[in-house]
This record gives C-alpha cells, structure tokens and sequence, in this order.
C-alpha cells in the first residue's frame, strides 16, 4: 500500500477514537442528570467509573480477539455496543439501574474494544514513527470532549438530556462504523519505501517479542501497568468533574462550562501528541519521568486555585 493510503486509515482512527473520546464529556451530564431524577452526584458519577472500568478489562479482551479476527470486526463490533449503550441511555428515566447498565456497561464494552483497535494498527502501519502515531491516534481519544461537551450541553438545554443520549447515540454509532470500516492490518512484512529502524528506534525496543504469558512474568509489564494505572487515575479523577469544577470556580453557566471542558479536552489531546513527540525525540523512560514530575507539580498547584468572585 502507497505511504499516501497508510494516512488514510490514521485518519478514520482518529475519527473514531473522537468518538469514544466523547465519553470525556460526562461531566456535562451530571448536573442535568442529579437535578431532574434526584441522584446523587455520586450515583450519577458512578455511571463514568462503571464505563471506565470496564473500558479497561474489554480493551484487553479486544486485543486478543484483534490477534484472531482482524480491527475491522473488533471496530464494527465497538460501534454497536457503544452507539447502542448511549442510544439506550435514553430510557433511564427514574431508573439508574439502567443508566449503569447501558451507558455504563454497554457503552463501556464498546469503549474498551474500539479504543484498542486504532491503537495497535496504525503502530503497524507506522513503524517509523510509532511514538508519533500513537500519541496522534489517542489524542483523538482525548479531545473527543472537544466537540462533544458543548454540542451537549446546548442539546440537554434544547431538547433535555435523556433524548440528548439518544441524538448522540445514532451519531456516534454512524461516525464510528463508517471509521470502522477503513481498519485494516498491513500485510505480513509490510514496511515503509525506504526505510529502516534507526540504533535509536532499536534501543527502545525489546531484544524479542514476547507471548502474554512471557510478559506477565517480567517485571517491567507491571511496572508499565502500573505507570499506566497512575496517570489514568489522575486524570480520570478531574476529568470526571471538570464540569462542575468550572461551574463552581467561576460560577459560569453550564453550556459556558460545557465549552470549558472542550478546551481542557484539547490540552488533553495537545498532550498526547506532543509526549509521544518527545518520547520519539529522547526515550520512553525520559518522557514517563518528565510526565510524573509535570503532574506531581500540578497535582500540588491545583488544591491552591482561586477565583475571586
């Protein structure tokens, strides 16, 4: 295939991964949801930790069927679980049971498959620039909040929130399975015109390739795990809130907030991109250690903001 063409599946997995990336904006949904069905916020944040968690454990499932059956059915198969949960979610009047069950659940089987699947085929296709593409494929991921949140939050004031799910339900079950048809493998031994693994490239790498029950006895596997826990976590724990934080902090309205976390979304995309840059410039190790120390600094700076009213 023509380096050209390679683009054009990084694309449709940029696409998708904006999609999933929407599930960032639930913080839109909270106040809406607590005011007019009288949970909780903690009942109603438990809807993102349920999607959260079981994105972890379907990431690791749709890797494995990935090996056997190829992105493009994982993908398809994320568009319906994800599409259909959120579509579903329309129903939850007065019953959060299901909000968990198809937001949550459902939605959270079609986050994690989908999300895996732009991720291990593009490092394919791009193998001269793996931090790159990476970082460029999660990024979409990231700033999915960017479009989503205020989209929402003007739909929730427009026509309410529960036929919100519905309206972004049908759109992301369309976007994702249209992006879900363009993922391919590259064929065996495909690599680019011309090119070869630079001594840097190679000394990043491992010496072999290892089988999961190889991996699962190193200890580097859980120490990455474990590096990937933290940050998810950290990140997670804010970007679950971002919208009542904004509203709180500065008391704006709740599509001005909505905006907010659009631009937040951003710097999490920009973020992305411009770590995995610099882990193709210097070393994995050196970005995860300048990563940690970025977040330690502002972890500590954030208990300190105030707006004055």
């Amino acid at each position: 295939m023509k380096s050209r063409n390679r683009w054009v599946i990084a694309i449709a997995g940029i696409f998708l991964q904006i999609v999933l990336g929407a599930v960032y904006a639930w913080s839109v949904f909270r106040i809406p949801l607590s005011k007019q069905f009288g949970w909780s916020i903690s009942q109603v944040t438990l809807t993102f930790t349920i999607s959260i968690f079981v994105l972890g454990f379907a990431s690791f499932v749709g890797g494995l069927w990935m090996n056997r059956v190829g992105p493009r059915t994982v993908a398809l198969t994320a568009a319906v679980f994800y599409g259909v949960g959120v579509f579903l979610a329309s129903f939850s009047a007065n019953k959060l049971w299901w909000l968990y069950m198809s937001y949550g659940l459902l939605g959270g089987i079609g986050l994690g498959l989908g999300y895996i699947v732009p991720v291990a085929t593009l490092v394919k296709w791009f193998p001269d620039r793996r931090g790159l593409i990476t970082g460029i494929a999660v990024a979409g991921f990231g700033a999915g909040a960017l479009i989503t949140a205020p989209v929402a939050a003007r739909l929730i004031q427009a026509v309410d929130v529960l036929p919100t799910f519905a309206y972004l339900g049908i759109a992301y079950f369309i976007i994702a399975t249209i992006a879900a048809l363009f993922m391919r493998n590259p064929p065996e031994g495909w690599q680019p015109t011309g090119w070869a693994p630079s001594a840097k490239q190679t000394a990043q790498r491992a010496t072999r390739d290892y089988v999961l029950g190889e991996a699962l006895k190193r200890w580097q596997w859980w120490v990455l795990w474990l590096i990937l826990f933290l940050n998810t976590s950290a990140g997670i724990a804010v970007i679950s809130q971002e919208g009542p934080i904004f509203q709180e902090l500065t008391g704006v309205t709740a599509v001005v907030a909505g905006g907010m976390v659009g631009i937040a979304s951003l710097g999490n995309g920009v973020g992305r991109i411009f770590w995995a840059w610099v882990s193709d410039l210097t070393t994995r190790r050196t970005a995860f250690g300048l990563i940690f120390i970025v977040q330690v600094l502002l972890f500590w700076l954030l208990p300190k903001i105030t707006v004055s009213p």
